[in-house]
Formats: structure tokens, sequence, C-alpha cells
């Protein structure tokens, strides 16, 4: 019945998809090995909570504005010639997580990304991929009641000054081409929102 709950490789998982004894992984761990370099925000800390602008009001979260926060990133590698930007939740109650911002294309000349620049505000040349919820840019963090959800951004250092792909293509799409080409080094940083309510 609908409140029964089963054992899965180790997890114990209700069948309404609402409680998972251990949180998902990070899928940028399992990616092939490269350098690391530093990510920060003014916005928020690691590991800390997102501020009200960087939620989703398209998606209901009471004063949530859909501003995609502020980055900047240094000690990259030399040979860098573009960067990604990428946001992920892992922990969204799909079966695959939520992409909810992909920016590639960036020159190797910028270090940062001013808050909101997503839709409008990007450097130039500068490209967008649909997001999960299906609309180019950012759309901000909205866990379901009684949840908390990481949104992990990674910057991915490129030794190619452009993709190969267009803006049509999926994340997936994207990520395969930066395989191919062979990211240099990721840099990461992960906020968290917790939304009160019952599970």
């Amino acid at each position: 019945h609908f409140g029964a709950s089963f054992n899965t490789r180790a997890h114990s998982v209700s069948i309404m998809g609402s409680c998972i004894s251990s949180e998902p992984p990070n899928p940028t761990e399992y990616l092939p090995a490269c350098g690391n370099f530093s990510v920060t925000s003014d916005d928020f800390k690691d590991a800390g909570n997102f501020g009200k602008q960087q939620l989703s009001g398209k998606f209901g979260v009471e004063g949530g504005e859909d501003l995609s926060p502020q980055l900047s990133w240094s000690g990259f590698p030399a040979e860098t010639k573009s960067f990604a930007v990428t946001c992920y939740d892992p922990d969204a109650p799909t079966g695959c997580g939520f992409m909810h911002w992909v920016a590639y294309d960036i020159p190797a000349s910028v270090t940062s990304l001013e808050r909101g620049a997503s839709g409008g505000k990007l450097p130039a040349g500068v490209k967008e991929l649909n997001n999960d919820a299906g609309f180019l840019g950012y759309l901000g963090a909205a866990c379901p009641p009684g949840r908390t959800h990481r949104y992990i951004f990674t910057v991915h250092a490129l030794p190619c000054e452009t993709l190969p792909i267009d803006e049509k293509v999926s994340p997936a799409i994207m990520g395969f081409n930066m395989f191919i080409k062979g990211v240099l080094a990721r840099a990461t940083i992960t906020a968290i929102c917790t939304r009160k309510g019952a599970n």
C-alpha cells in the first residue's frame, strides 16, 4: 500500500518518493579526474543557505526572484580557453536530479558573473541552455516543502574557446562534449535550500 517502504541497494525508500535515507551523490565526483580551482559567491557560503533572491518565484516560492547568484573563480589552469557553469540539484525527487542552470562559452578572461547575470546580463558571447523546466537561463531553488536540497554550482575550465553545440541541445549533450574536449579543472560550491512543511 502507499504507506509501505521497501529496501533497495541499502536505501530505505518510501513508495511515495518522499523519504530517502541517504542523500544522492554529487555526480561530478564520478566524472574523469581533473584539476581543481576555487569558486566563491557573495550570495552564499559553501554549504550555506540561499538567499530569497536565488529562490524560485516562478515555481511558487514566496519572495523568490530567480536571480542567478554572483560567482567568482580563480586558480584555474593557464591553458584554460573558456568556462562553463552548471547548477544541479541531485536531491530533486525525479530519479535524475534537476538542472537549474547551464551557461557556456564563457571567455577565459571572465572570472566572475554578477548577481542576476542569467537572462540578459551575461558577458558577450556567453550562451545558455534550457534548464530542466524547459526554458533558457537560471531557475531558482524550489525544493518541496519539508525537504532540504543541495544546489551544486560547478565551473568547468575547458581547453577550447567554444563548444561545438547550439542552444537547442540538452545539458547532457553539453556534458558529453566537455568530456570529449577534456575538462582541465573544476571548481564547485554548494548552496542549501530548506523549506518548512510536512514531508
